[in-house]
């Protein structure tokens, strides 16, 4: 097992405040955190290299609402889950790959297409040809109310809050998204496996100029084709607990409960979907009794929702392209490329 050191307050300081603004300088951070720059690389240095954050691209608003998000159930005999989730961590277009409790399945996925007729071929050939696949149910994404980009660790004060500014200012609603070229998906599969790259050694590593990335980062983050995350392993988090639940509400109080759950911190996303229900949520929770307790809660609050099914999940193998090991600290990345 990985040796892991505590975190300190200044750890989960600066994880927020590049959750905030992933690709801020540590001379932009080091007066709001109140420390010195050189102390800021050191600190996410060795976050890094023990694998408890990372910052990378990930699609953003644009991508979710002029492409294809399904979350894909599958199962398989027990003897095969491990092997079946190393698999599937294989393919570009699967994400996610979460291995949950026996019940409804063995393995919750989120894949990523750019249309649906490469999401059709993705779950007929690939993922439900496999031979130790005994079901696939597919939800379709229809609307993502909030995700994982949007999540907060809740560490800094007010005053470091408003210091920071509000992020995701400028993003144009969907419909501008950009054709991609050759510059771009270089650009993409670089920032995937690490956002804070700086201006010069993307340049370098795509043949290209400084101020000619500077314009194209800005064209794909400023029309929402991307957003930047930080991403972090559960030592940070202090919730090790994932559990998806799914339910159903009636139509017109489905943009009452996307507000009502998305001010709950524990929440990490919420997407309305196709299938026997309507509602998939997300959350982060710091023991298995919180399952129950998080349930109710959200009943009360919501008195038209009906819980179906609580998919509790064991261990994350893959997150948004990044290898996790058993604590969920990242040991790898395989990019994925659904632009």
């Amino acid at each position: 097992m990985r040796e892991t050191s505590i975190p300190s307050e200044l750890d989960l300081a600066l994880v927020h405040a590049l959750q905030l603004r992933p690709r801020a300088s540590w001379s932009e951070l080091a007066p709001l955190l109140g420390v010195t720059a050189s102390t800021l690389a050191r600190r996410w240095e060795r976050l890094t290299a023990e694998g408890l954050a990372w910052v990378y691209a990930a699609p953003g608003r644009a991508f979710s609402r002029t492409r294809c998000t399904a979350f894909v159930l599958l199962r398989c005999p027990p003897s095969a889950r491990q092997r079946l989730a190393e698999q599937v961590s294989a393919f570009e277009e699967v994400v996610t790959v979460e291995l949950t409790a026996p019940g409804t399945a063995d393995l919750l996925l989120d894949v990523l297409l750019p249309d649906v007729a490469s999401l059709t071929h993705s779950l007929t050939e690939r993922l439900a040809g496999l031979p130790e696949v005994s079901a696939v149910e597919c939800l379709f994404a229809t609307s993502l109310y909030t995700e994982g980009s949007r999540w907060r660790l809740h560490s800094l004060d007010t005053a470091q809050l408003s210091a920071l500014g509000l992020p995701g200012a400028g993003v144009r609603e969907a419909g501008s998204s950009p054709e991609l070229d050759g510059l771009d998906r270089a650009l993409l599969d670089a920032l995937v496996h690490d956002g804070r790259l700086g201006l010069a050694a993307l340049a370098e590593r795509t043949g290209s100029s400084a101020a000619t990335v500077r314009r194209r980062v800005h064209r794909l983050t400023d029309s929402g084709m991307i957003v930047f995350r930080c991403d972090m392993a559960p030592h940070l988090t202090g919730l090790p607990v994932s559990v998806t639940f799914r339910g159903r509400a009636p139509s017109r109080d489905l943009n009452t409960l996307h507000r009502t759950l998305a001010t709950l911190p524990e929440c990490r996303l919420i997407a309305a979907v196709t299938g026997t229900t309507n509602i998939l949520a997300t959350f982060w929770l710091r023991d298995i009794g919180d399952i129950q307790r998080r349930e109710a809660a959200m009943c009360a609050r919501l008195p038209s929702l009906a819980i179906t099914d609580r998919i509790v999940g064991l261990r994350t193998v893959k997150r948004m392209g990044h290898l996790l090991d058993g604590d969920g600290r990242r040991t790898g990345t395989r990019p994925i490329r659904p632009w």
